[in-house]
């Protein structure tokens, strides 16, 4: 039997929603007509299943029968479209809900939109370094480095891959907190000295840094969201959108506007 026409918007979610091989089916009739064993195999459900589906998607006029096919009408096709956005949408939701009080606010520009596409590395009680081995294999990819934000716990545990790196010629600006950079100096002179003396190590001092940090690689731009009380990385987001990485070049030009160069006397210190 036919079922009824919805009553709500919401009836009609739910009832695409209820079950993900309803979702699944009507993608696949919007991309191209289908018969009821093709959707069987693309669903993996049973033919009484697949025929309960198509009457439920006829009466609402998503699809329409052409002999043993069916294919998505205008109306199909454009609420797979928005089915589609909408599942979008809690996918990135879900990738950042825990951790989006640790990215960069709306006001400075970056959208949640930004995290769509991104892979989104977590730390977990289990592996509490998840961000920074994923931010070491970014570094190892990548022949130019820039870094603005709060670096230490990124930075700190992968100064060994930075100095090989950067002595293998990778080209590196790191815009840093004066006490930062003291302490980076004057901790791991070894690190340093010689990346500094390569010329392939400029470090820039700024006063107001923002609470993340900024990474942009060849490739790939990076945020990192650290836990205030802590100090540890919490998330480490990176994504090769275009949209990421206009947003990451403005906000490290607009810091480096306002940076001066690493003091002499610091460097001696």
């Amino acid at each position: 039997m036919i079922s009824t026409v919805a009553d709500s918007p919401l009836d009609d979610i739910e009832f695409l929603a209820r079950s993900e091989h309803r979702v699944t089916a009507l993608e696949a009739l919007v991309r191209r007509p289908q018969s009821g064993d093709d959707l069987r195999e693309i669903t993996g459900t049973s033919k009484s299943t697949i025929r309960r589906t198509l009457r439920e998607f006829e009466a609402r006029h998503w699809i329409e029968r052409n002999g043993h096919r069916y294919e998505a009408t205008q109306l199909g096709t454009f609420v797979a479209s928005g089915m589609g956005e909408l599942i979008g949408r809690f996918e990135t939701e879900q990738k950042l809900r825990d951790v989006w009080q640790w990215l960069p606010n709306e006001a400075s520009g970056f959208s949640i939109e930004m995290g769509a596409d991104a892979v989104v590395t977590v730390a977990r009680s289990d592996d509490p370094y998840r961000p920074v081995n994923r931010f070491a294999s970014l570094l190892r990819e990548t022949d130019r480095f820039r870094f603005v934000g709060f670096d230490l716990a990124l930075l700190e545990p992968c100064k060994d891959e930075l100095a090989r790196r950067i002595g293998d010629g990778m080209d590196t600006e790191i815009i840093d907190p004066p006490s930062v950079a003291r302490h980076i100096l004057s901790t791991y002179p070894e690190h340093c000295s010689g990346p500094h003396e390569s010329g392939r190590l400029a470090v820039r001092l700024h006063d107001d840094l923002p609470p993340y940090g900024v990474a942009i690689l060849d490739h790939r731009v990076g945020i990192s969201g650290h836990c205030p009380e802590s100090g540890t990385v919490r998330v480490l987001l990176d994504t090769d959108t275009p949209e990421a990485r206009d947003w990451a070049e403005s906000t490290y030009a607009s810091f480096r506007r306002d940076s001066r160069p690493l003091a002499s006397e610091l460097i001696a210190e």
